[in-house]
């Protein structure tokens, strides 16, 4: 009999990745397929769900192909995706009626700027866990509906998309739900993603008719929530389809509960740090919702059949390796490889600090008009300084999480466990330990949001008999002690805050 796997789609905010995995959470099949970042106007992002969703079907395939497996080797698959990424699609053709509107969008800053006039924030904190941004799915929704053309079909005579919605002709889903709708029919999302969207009661565990009425959100355009790893799954492929198998879509979490996951952090206190596009530093509390005080997300981190919902305290930083991409894009590096070296080549920064406000500032500042800064440059300044400062910011970025964490949950970080593209980079882990004066811990896997999901759908169907197998899965490639003087790391982070101050509030409309 031919060894059997778990396969995971991993959607991102750049690309969609298929790897497969052994019993031992080892890599067995890897495929990878970049889409087009689409800007129509400054600080609007979005991307084509028909092309995220033509390459996940090429991934799978290429990616089984190369590994020299068949579909039906695979006995689940599970999927994760960028979060708050937003699609509206039509119910009967599955046609989306507009690009998916990018988490990093801030096109919505206006109506969350008009929620915090209305004294609405806290009213929207205590039934979600989130701070009211752009962000998150709703003001997202919201501009679809009110904004998209009308749909050319026969059926609607030129209806507007709002009005096709109230008639329940619409479906609404981050990335998860189009992917799980196109693998399998069902119109299905899990709790974590749920969780993102600023319309769900993460306490109440239900779409909240307050919050529907509030962004004009029908609720018959909603997915139906299930657990991150469904024994009752999701659905099936067809075997008709792209894959010519039927296998079942029994997990999916967002890409950052995900990696918490992957990083077998089922404990209360256990937290992980993901550097990807932006950063992501999440902390199993357990089954108890914690209240932030300092800015801070309370947040869903995954449900198990049968089981209570874990929740987690969320640090979401918008830009960190999208500000290497952003070196590359103004040429002052070739590759994102070559950071380490230039800011190696140079003793400190000479006072130079880069703030990467790009798409605003996430936790713990929530500002959707601060900017992109660089302060400090003399003549004297060089690329390496820039570039030694842009791997600073990071560090600093984290810090800030790190310590908003620990005041929120009074338990103090004595190991980060680290995981995403940029952690390849030994310089930026050992700056990273040295910053927040902790232990890092990079595992051999650093995929660690693929495997999450694989776990999660492993779970459901069998593949793995309990979270403990997964743990013993878990090892690690290499950890950083802190070498820096607590002292050195206090005096370079005091100046940080001067420089997100400068950053802050910057794009106001003329």
């Amino acid at each position: 009999m031919a060894d059997t796997y778990i396969g995971a789609i991993d959607q991102g905010t750049t690309g969609t990745r298929f790897m497969v995995f052994d019993h031992e959470g080892q890599v067995v099949a890897n495929a990878y397929e970049q889409h087009e970042q689409i800007y129509p106007e400054p600080g609007w992002v979005e991307h084509d769900p028909i092309e995220i969703w033509e390459n996940t079907q090429e991934v799978v395939t290429r990616g089984l192909r190369d590994g020299g497996l068949d579909a039906t080797q695979l006995e689940a698959l599970g999927i994760t995706n960028q979060r708050e990424t937003t699609v509206v699609w039509d119910a009967e053709t599955g046609k989306p009626v507009h690009n998916a509107i990018v988490w990093q969008d801030r096109r919505t800053t206006d109506r969350v700027e008009q929620l915090e006039e209305e004294d609405k924030v806290e009213w929207i904190r205590e039934k979600t866990g989130l701070e009211a941004d752009a962000y998150f799915a709703a003001t997202k929704t919201e501009w679809i509906l009110e904004n998209a053309e009308p749909l050319k079909l026969q059926s609607s005579r030129g209806e507007s998309v709002r009005d096709r919605a109230e008639a329940g002709e619409l479906r609404m889903g981050t990335i998860d739900t189009w992917l799980i709708y196109n693998l399998t029919g069902e119109h299905i999302t899990d709790v974590t993603n749920a969780s993102r969207t600023m319309l769900y009661d993460i306490e109440g565990l239900n779409w909240d008719p307050e919050l529907l009425e509030e962004f004009g959100v029908p609720e018959s355009m909603l997915p139906e929530v299930r657990p991150s790893s469904d024994e009752a799954t999701y659905g099936s492929t067809d075997a008709d389809g792209f894959l010519g198998a039927e296998v079942p879509v029994a997990g999916a979490l967002g890409d950052q509960q995900a990696a918490l996951f992957g990083q077998t952090c089922f404990d209360a206190g256990d937290a992980k740090n993901t550097y990807g596009t932006g950063s992501f530093y999440l902390m199993n509390t357990g089954d108890e919702a914690v209240a932030s005080e300092h800015g801070l997300l309370t947040t869903i981190g995954f449900q198990l059949s049968g089981e209570p919902v874990q929740y987690a305290l969320e640090g979401s930083i918008f830009i960190t390796g999208a500000a290497i991409e952003w070196l590359e894009d103004v040429d002052l590096i070739n590759n994102a490889a070559q950071t380490a070296e230039l800011a190696r080549s140079v003793e400190s920064t000479d006072g130079v600090y880069m703030v990467p406000a790009f798409t605003g500032l996430g936790a713990p500042h929530w500002d959707g008009r601060a900017r992109g800064t660089i302060v400090g440059m003399t003549r004297g300044t060089r690329k390496e300084h820039i570039v030694r400062a842009t791997l600073e910011s990071i560090a600093y970025q984290t810090r800030d999480i790190a310590e908003a964490m620990e005041a929120d949950s009074g338990v103090e970080t004595t190991s980060l466990r680290v995981d995403g593209g940029a952690v390849k980079n030994n310089f930026l882990c050992q700056l990273q330990s040295d910053i927040i004066q902790t232990e890092i811990a990079r595992p051999e896997v650093d995929e660690t949001t693929a495997l999450g999901s694989a776990y999660a759908a492993g779970l459901a169907v069998g593949y793995w008999d309990s979270v403990d197998e997964l743990r013993d899965n878990w090892q690690i490639d290499r950890e950083f002690e802190p070498e820096m003087d607590a002292s050195e790391a206090d005096r370079m982070y005091g100046r940080w805050d001067d420089a997100v101050e400068r950053s802050l509030d910057w794009a106001r409309e003329e």
